[in-house]
């Protein structure tokens, strides 16, 4: 059997057309809003890195770093320049030359039980770390491997002037009962205790940091 050309007219092949396109095979096929803005957004980028773009590309470059050194800069001011932890944990575990990790909580309880049995050599010199240790903590003087006693009162002087002599007198005192062999008194362990609770209750006036005196040099 012979089939019958079609020959439809411009109105009819129209509508043939678009009752073909209604079918769901070829709505499934249509990109959908997602896929439209996607390949505008990639379109945009090329145009951007494209050859002929050059010029406005190594312009955007630039605008990127300088908003990136804006945001560098209001972070500095913000947040101040970034600090090493000012606990010093080799200074917590190197404590005038001997390994000492304990906590100025630890040390004035070690302090108080020396004193208790009137071993005031023993009292002094954990008071002295207490002491010591406590600022640590406060981060008020950063404590590091080396750090002498004369170097922690001078750092805490610088802090806390108004104790500066009895500082200087307590690291004195201590280098003379823990390596020359002397011995001290219950006077001078009332005298360290004193200082202890008068910088617990102590408000420094500057951070004496061994870092910030180097970097002043």
């Amino acid at each position: 059997m012979t089939s019958i050309p079609v020959d439809p007219d411009a109105p009819q092949a129209h509508d043939w057309v678009v009752q073909e396109l209604a079918k769901p095979e070829y709505q499934a096929a249509k990109p959908t809003w997602f896929d439209l803005a996607s390949k505008a957004v990639q379109d945009w980028l090329a145009s951007l890195f494209s050859a002929g773009g050059g010029r406005f590309s190594g312009l955007l470059l630039v605008v990127i770093v300088l908003v990136a050194v804006v945001l560098l800069v209001v972070a500095f001011v913000v947040f101040g320049l970034p600090r090493i932890n000012r606990r010093s944990r080799l200074g917590s575990e190197t404590l005038f030359g001997a390994e000492d990790a304990r906590d100025s909580a630890t040390l004035r309880r070690a302090s108080d039980r020396a004193a208790a049995t009137g071993d005031w050599t023993l009292a002094l010199e954990e008071r002295f770390r207490a002491i010591a240790q406590s600022l640590d903590e406060r981060t008020i003087v950063m404590l590091l491997p080396g750090t002498t006693a004369n170097g922690f009162a001078a750092r805490a002087s610088s802090a806390v002037p108004a104790e500066s002599q009895r500082l200087a007198n307590a690291a004195r005192t201590f280098d003379r009962v823990r390596y020359l062999g002397g011995s001290a008194t219950q006077a001078q362990y009332d005298e360290l205790v004193a200082l202890d609770t008068a910088l617990q209750a102590a408000r420094p006036s500057a951070l004496a940091d061994p870092l910030e005196e180097v970097a002043a040099r």
